[in-house]
Formats: C-alpha cells, structure tokens, sequence
C-alpha cells in the first residue's frame, strides 16, 4: 500500500462521528488503524471523541466563518482566513509526506484545508456529505471529488453515490425490545416503568429546547413522565439548578452521554434537533422523534433533515420559532398517549434506515483509492 487513508473533517461531533464511523468500516475491511489517518481542528471535538480510536490523529489551526455582516464578524474571519491558509499549508506537507491512497472529507470547516491539499496534489478525494444540503467546502470541492456519498439522491454534488447515513458501529446491532429497554434504562439508572422522553441536541445544546423542556417537565399531563435530558455543556450548571429547584421526580440532567445506543433504547419518544448524524440514528434505532430544528442553519439543513423522517412517518416537526413549553408538550403529550402511533413511527423509521452505510462510504473509499 503507498499509503494511508486519511479522514478530514470535524469542529462538530456530527462530523467527528462519521468520520469515526467511516474509520470502524475501513477497518472492518481489514485496514489497520496505522493505515489511517484523521485531520480535524484544534477548536474542535476531535481531541476528546477521537482520543481512543488508535488512528493518529493530525490538529490543525483554523475555525468556520461568521455568517454575518459587522466590524467584529469582519476581523474574526480575517483571523480565520489567516488560520485556514495556515492549515492548508501544513496539510500539502503533511499530504506530500503521507503520500494517501485516498482523502476522505466529511465535511465542516476542518475538512477544507486537507480536502483542497488532496485536489492540488492530485489524490483521489470523496465525499461524504450526509446532510440534505451541502455544506461550502464540499460545493466548492464537489466538482473535483471522485465520488461523493451521500444521504439520498439529489444533493447537488457531482457524481453522487447514494449511501444513507453513516453511524457508528454500535448501532449495527441495535435491537428494539423489551429487554433491551430494561437493559438500556437499568444502565442509564432509569425506572423501567415509566414512559421515557429523551432529550438530546448536540454537544453544546440548545438554549431553546432545554428551557422548552423545563417548561415540559411542569406539565402535570406528564407528572409520570421520566425526562433524560442531554443539556449540552453550555447550559448544563443553569438546567441543573432548574430542574434541582422544580422538585421533580424522575428528571435526570447530564451534560453529555456517551452511550447513546442506550439512550436510544431507554427512550419511548426523542426530542432532538435535526443535524444529519441524529436523523440517521433516530432512524437506525427506530425511535419516535419531536424534531427541532437548528434555526439559522446554512441552506436551513437542518429542516431539510427533518423531513426524511417526518416524510416517511418517523418524526413530528416542530419549528423553533413555535417552540414553547406549551407546543411541546400538546406535541409530546399526544405522541405519549397513542403506543400505536409510536409503534408505527419506529417501524417507519427502521425503514428508512441504511443498514450498513459507512460499510458502503468504506467499499467507495477502497474502489477509487490508489
């Protein structure tokens, strides 16, 4: 082999994830983890989610732009655009050196600088777009990818190869079941009695959705209710001493959660917003959701996601500008009170589901590396 892999991208853990799931393909296709390489951001999640994967792992400077009109959002992407040129340079050396079978962008701000390196040093680049909307590096670099993986037809991106969304692996055995319910609320310290809304939105969470939730959790419609709540690090402190105030019973708060197979499987119904990566686990998983999604998000991706699931009978949208306390809980309790509508947005969103997508990015990957 004349070289490694490399798996560019991150600055979210959306990102970070499916690189890492791409990695789990790779390797189940027997690459060795010295065969691979992962370039991310010093600002971002890749130090911390990547940090037992046995793959180097390459931080360059560099953030996203600020999409906004102001003296501050002006100087702010000077400084960016000087970090990114940076990054770029160091990532032709680091690629000349590497020598890469393949370059492999998932897209972000991180991916650019080593997916522009791959297009001027003439390695194979493919892409791995998994939202419904292409981010700006992979439309500017689309013309030039080998082949570019995608969620389902009609992104935009040349030489689309439609794959679903890739997640990680331990969601290729994900079972649906009573027991692995009490398996999954048992190890999340839930009671197993309960109807469970799970609340998860990213790994700085949601103002919106967490103050929602706590609004949510008053309802005494759902006094039997039990909330897991995935605040976010941003707002955990404040959600805490609010829901250590209210007196509740049965409403756990964490900041983060890295068992989120168990948390799909303790959950009756989901409240999340709509990033690509928790669209293809909520699919794969088979779980109900109340999809929120991330006002302001470039080309309003996010809403785009949503309606995979919401299409196919899997979800319920509820915009962010109608988010109260009050719409989502009339959203939530209704869902609740109807186990036949939940058992039919679980088999819908089975059924959306790509069993085994990051296997199909690793067999791209594989065909068109040299």
């Amino acid at each position: 082999m004349s070289g490694p892999v490399v798996l560019a991208g991150g600055g979210t853990g959306g990102h970070v994830f499916v690189a890492r799931a791409v990695a789990q393909a790779l390797a189940a296709k027997g690459l060795r983890p010295e065969e691979l390489r992962f370039v991310g951001s010093q600002r971002g999640q890749e130090r911390e989610l990547l940090a037992t994967s046995g793959i180097e792992l390459v931080l360059l400077p560099g953030r996203g732009l600020l999409r906004r009109l102001s003296v501050g959002a002006f100087f702010q992407n000077l400084g960016s655009l000087w970090a990114a040129t940076r990054a770029l340079t160091r990532s032709v050396v680091l690629l000349h050196s590497w020598k890469p079978r393949a370059v492999v962008s998932v897209g972000g701000y991180a991916a650019a600088p080593a997916a522009l390196a791959a297009v001027l040093l003439r390695r194979p680049l493919i892409l791995v777009n998994v939202d419904a909307v292409p981010g700006l590096t992979h439309r500017l670099l689309g013309r030039f990818a080998t082949a570019s993986c995608v969620a389902s037809t009609g992104s935009g991106l040349p030489r689309e190869v439609p794959v679903g969304i890739p997640v990680r692996a331990e969601f290729a055995s994900f079972e649906r079941s009573d027991a692995s319910r009490a398996r999954a609320r048992a190890a999340l310290g839930l009671p197993q009695d309960a109807m469970v809304i799970g609340v998860t939105t990213g790994s700085l969470g949601s103002r919106s959705v967490n103050q929602a939730i706590l609004g949510v959790a008053q309802d005494q419609r759902l006094a039997d209710a039990t909330i897991f709540q995935i605040s976010g690090r941003r707002d955990a402190e404040a959600v805490a001493a609010s829901v250590a105030d209210q007196k509740r019973a049965h409403h756990f708060v964490v900041p983060f959660c890295d068992d989120m197979a168990s948390f799909y499987a303790a959950c009756d119904l989901a409240v999340t917003r709509a990033g690509a990566l928790s669209i293809g686990e909520l699919a794969a998983t088979g779980t109900p959701a109340v999809l929120v999604p991330l006002p302001g998000a470039p080309g309003d991706h996010q809403t785009k996601n949503a309606q995979l699931l919401v299409r196919g009978g899997a979800g319920v949208l509820l915009s962010d500008a109608a988010l109260t306390a009050r719409s989502l809980s009339d959203v939530v309790v209704e869902l609740l009170g109807d186990p036949a509508h939940l058992a039919a947005m679980s088999a819908a969103g089975l059924a959306l589901a790509h069993e085994d997508a990051a296997g199909e990015v690793a067999q791209v990957v594989l065909e068109h590396a040299r």
